[in-house]
């Protein structure tokens, strides 16, 4: 059964794998009614999935191992993911 927050959660979701490409990341929604965003650096084969969650400050992106971004701040998720992904190697 989904959560009452499924569709802002999937919007979210979609904003950060629509900034991914430009840096050099590819992403694939996955989890159907619960989604969560399955991302892999194409080089490295590396590779998280991100959750989307609602915080008491707004939504919050977590990803393994220990990432955290604000759902506000695009730019910031995105090379944070990348350089986590790629282990330094420019995009």
């Amino acid at each position: 059964m989904a959560s009452g927050y499924t569709g802002e959660r999937r919007v979210h979701l979609e904003a950060l794998a629509e900034q991914l490409p430009a840096h050099g990341l590819v992403s694939r929604m996955v989890g159907g009614d619960d989604p969560v965003l399955w991302v892999w650096h194409p080089r490295t084969g590396r590779q998280t999935l991100i959750f989307a969650t609602p915080t008491g400050n707004g939504w919050q992106f977590l990803w393994s191992p220990g990432g955290q971004c604000p759902a506000t701040d695009l730019e910031r998720t995105a090379t944070a993911l990348r350089d986590a992904l790629g282990m330094g190697q420019p995009a």
